[in-house]
């Protein structure tokens, strides 16, 4: 089977929101993209329509149907009655037109399928085998119980879907033809794959598109057919004990939303429930809240304000009979999902830095409710440890806090209005401060001047490093300003030079000193070159040239001329 949900690799961003989100957390993170764990998946189809950057695309099975068409075979399209809530129309006939158009032969209501189904849950709820029954119309529900609580798979009733139903009902009136269910769900998809009767399923965007590729619009303002059938609330939560004849002696129970499935399968699978027919929903709203609603999807009220005006009040139904055999084959699958050892989940937190409970802080930005949890998806292979906020913040902090706790260079952080944000403890030493936190909140201009840090944040960075004497700590400083606008950060770098230049400033003063002496000495001797020249008659003037070539090499900057 290829799969149903593909990702879009170079869409993925790597936000969590889909594992956030997926109540199984079937999916892995790895190679820095979230991608569909298919053994574990129940094709919901939730996770495509959370993604903010739509990578996950439903597989498109239009080119199948335009096939089947082609065939030359009688096509016939089984539309799933949540249509009326995502398109503009009165009722059948309007989608009917507009689906003749593209090929089709016919189009029925897969609500005349629920009627069969529905009615053979009256029947087993009659006949008093059952004390309690579990809904299979949503087939992610099947796959949930199929693959994650085994326990309850007993109460599963063991009937075809109304898909399915409906499929084995047009193919027994009219030999030889082809179905095309077209809905709001993914999952049917895989229904069909797996147990036949349906050739192809489509989801309402893939009709849309294709409707739009063909140029044909839909009746617009379309009246109401007037017809009503009360198997047309199947896609409501509680539509299908709606629509149900209720015994007495039984309670009914509906349940929409995956995770609230999950709860109640789980008080299932722990006993106790009796005579209870429970109607379960893996879409929140049930099929009008499908993840390819198109129209209405983030409209409640409306969807099922649509779906009860085209049921009706009256109490009617369809008529048809039911196909010769309803009995669908359910087994257990498992997931493959392994639950690791204690010591092997420990060994991970432990590498996160959770060593104690109350290290673990749950805050969820993994994707994950726990870090437990989180754990358990590391060892299975589905998630890694830089996926953890808190981990990747603490090692970097940990990173740079070394770095900044070791430099021997004071480290400052300014907000745009030169309070001290961050220091680090070279600079707390260097302005006499007993530590960091003392200077956090502290304004600049308490201990430097603010013209250079001014001049930084309009964009006149000074050139190189700036020296200064700072009068009050007798010290002399090196500083480079850098201003961040992104994050409105202005930093200072300041090496204390101190200890340089006062040997610098010894090294001239010695420098002066003798050339000082140098002069003396000069003049000295000039005294007595010129006592000697006037004894030998020479002049003086290559004496003098020589002393003074002397003294320059003495000198600062001096240098020997040949």
């Amino acid at each position: 089977m290829s799969e149903l949900l593909l990702l879009k690799k170079e869409d993925c961003k790597s936000c969590y929101k889909c594992i956030r989100e997926c109540a199984l957390k079937s999916i892995r993170f790895s190679e820095n993209r979230a991608q569909i764990v298919e053994r574990e998946c129940v094709y919901c189809g939730h996770c495509s329509v959370t993604c903010p950057q739509s990578a996950k695309e439903i597989r498109r099975d239009t080119d199948k149907a335009k096939a089947l068409i082609a065939s030359g075979r009688p096509v016939i399209v089984s539309l799933a009655p949540s249509f009326i809530a995502d398109f503009g129309v009165g009722g059948l006939d309007g989608m009917r037109q507009a689906l003749l158009k593209l090929g089709f032969a016919d189009v029925e209501e897969t609500a005349r399928g629920a009627k069969i189904v529905k009615t053979e849950y009256e029947r087993m709820i009659a006949s008093g085998e059952h004390k309690l029954i579990i809904s299979s119309c949503c087939h992610s529900v099947n796959l949930l119980i199929q693959k994650r609580y085994p326990q309850a798979l007993p109460y599963l009733a063991k009937v075809d879907s109304p898909m399915l139903a409906h499929a084995k009902s047009i193919k027994e009136r009219i030999p030889g033809s082809a179905v095309v269910f077209i809905g709001p769900c993914i999952s049917k998809k895989d229904e069909a794959e797996q147990y036949g009767q349906v050739d192809c399923v489509l989801t309402f965007d893939e009709l849309i598109d294709w409707l739009a590729e063909e140029g044909i619009e839909l009746p617009a303002g379309e009246q109401p057919d007037g017809t009503e059938a009360r198997s047309r609330f199947f896609p409501t939560a509680g539509g299908i004990i709606r629509s149900m004849d209720l015994d007495d002696g039984f309670s009914y129970i509906p349940i929409d939303g995956l995770r609230r499935c999950m709860d109640a399968l789980e008080e299932i699978e722990r006993g106790g429930m009796q005579n209870c027919f429970v109607e379960m929903n893996a879409c929140e709203g049930s099929c009008i809240g499908g993840p390819v609603m198109h129209r209405y999807h983030s409209a409640p009220i409306t969807c099922k304000t649509r779906v009860e005006q085209y049921s009706g009040k009256s109490g009617r139904d369809f008529d048809d009979q039911p196909a010769d055999d309803l009995r669908k084959s359910m087994q257990y699958i498992g997931s493959g999902a392994v639950k690791p050892g204690e010591a092997a989940i420990q060994e991970v937190l432990h590498k996160l830095g959770k060593y104690r409970p109350e290290d673990e802080l749950n805050c969820g930005t993994c994707g994950y409710s726990t870090c437990r949890e989180k754990a358990i998806a590391v060892c299975q292979g589905k998630a890694d440890l830089t996926m953890c906020l808190p981990f990747l913040k603490a090692r970097a902090e940990s990173f740079s806090g070394a770095i900044l706790d070791n430099t021997p260079n004071a480290i400052m952080a300014m907000d745009t209005k030169l309070i001290i944000q961050q220091a680090n403890e070279s600079a707390a030493r260097l302005f006499g401060m007993e530590s960091p936190r003392e200077m956090v909140g502290m304004p600049i201009d308490a201990i430097l001047g603010t013209v250079e840090y001014l001049q930084a944040i309009d964009g006149e960075r000074p050139d190189g490093p700036i020296r200064h004497y700072l009068p009050e700590y007798d010290k002399y400083v090196e500083e480079t300003i850098a201003f961040d606008p992104e994050y409105n950060l202005v930093i200072s770098i300041i090496k204390d030079i101190t200890d340089e230049t006062r040997r610098e400033q010894e090294l001239d003063k010695e420098r002066r000193r003798t050339a000082e002496l140098a002069d003396r000495v000069i003049e000295k001797q000039m005294r007595v070159a010129q006592e000697i020249a006037s004894l030998l008659g020479e002049t003086t003037a290559e004496t003098k040239i020589a002393l003074t070539r002397l003294k320059d090499t003495i000198e600062p900057g001096g240098e020997v001329k040949r």
